[in-house]
């Protein structure tokens, strides 16, 4: 890519996309093309065919999706894969009639089986059976993997695949019905806080494991892999170490300045026990993470607080 390359973000208002965009923007890159999803529903497919056909851009990131937390995904087990399916199918077949130059998958950890072995290998794609909650979200997102590779295999076409583990940053969803588990427990404990609550309630048991990646590293992967990594297969993007929900929580805790009692209900799920990143990969193309979590959360809180 060079400065005046014409770049396509789908997904530019997400938090993953957003932050690609600033990403591009911080050097120099001036000609970034985005739409809203009421400017061009990426689900039509003559609509996306009109749209790639008229601005004809070089380089593609697809962070276009539709995403949710563990009560989404289970709850719109249908819209999570007709949607997700639609829009990346979409993109990716106009990305190859129309000459990309690369384009560039954004996936989701959820892809690998519930009970893979720790940390997740890329090669452990398809061995075994997925977390339920979310396995049409998963089955979507690998489709589109696959979808990559075939087009690179049957006509040439520079698609990669990246996995991005658990994320946080700005314009994160704070929305309890929808959002994942970070910035849920940024919700749940600043709502304590300003309403002198005694207890917060953490859904499960506290015992699962997660690792956290700062969009911002994200966007800095994903900008120094389009012009490092031209392979089929994926790139696990993460930290390469993982935290106990109930850990997060107390540090959420202490970052947000809530002095109460943790209460965790073990009648709700816990889903996948551990998804910890093998990020050996990533490593040895030359990129590690910036932002250690608890500095991450800070920052982000600092951001939001005033809008919760």
């Amino acid at each position: 890519m060079n400065k005046n390359s014409k770049i396509y973000v789908a997904g530019h208002r997400g938090m993953v996309g957003s932050a690609i965009v600033r990403r591009l923007q911080k050097d120099g890159f001036t000609t970034i093309v985005t739409r809203t999803s009421n400017e061009l529903d990426l689900r039509n497919q003559s609509q996306v065919a009109d749209f790639f056909a008229t601005e004809k851009p070089e380089y593609i990131f697809l962070a276009a999706a539709k995403v949710g937390g563990i009560v989404a995904n289970n709850t719109y087990r249908a819209d999570f894969i007709y949607e997700n399916i639609m829009i990346q199918s979409n993109v990716i077949h106009h990305a190859y009639v129309n000459n990309v130059k690369k384009l560039m998958f954004l996936g989701s950890s959820c892809i690998y089986p519930k009970l893979a072995p720790q940390p997740l290998k890329e090669d452990y794609l398809l061995t075994g059976l997925l977390e339920p909650t979310n396995e049409p979200y998963a089955i979507a997102k690998i489709a589109g993997i696959k979808m990559c590779d075939a087009y690179r295999s049957q006509y040439g076409c520079n698609f990669i695949s990246v996995m991005p583990t658990n994320l946080y940053g700005p314009n994160d969803s704070y929305d309890l019905n929808n959002s994942h588990v970070l910035p849920a427990l940024i919700r749940k404990f600043h709502t304590a806080k300003k309403e002198n609550k005694t207890e917060v309630e953490i859904w499960g048991t506290g015992s699962p494991l997660r690792e956290f990646l700062h969009a911002n590293d994200l966007a800095d992967a994903c900008f120094y892999l389009m012009q490092n990594y031209n392979e089929p297969g994926l790139v696990n993007i993460g930290v390469g170490e993982d935290i106990s929900i109930k850990d997060l929580a107390l540090l959420v805790k202490k970052i947000v300045g809530f002095n109460g009692e943790l209460k965790f209900d073990s009648s709700k799920p816990d889903g996948t026990p551990r998804k910890l990143m093998d990020v050996s990969k990533l490593h040895s193309f030359g990129w590690k993470h910036k932002i250690n979590l608890e500095e991450g959360i800070a920052s982000v809180y600092a951001e939001v607080k005033d809008k919760l």
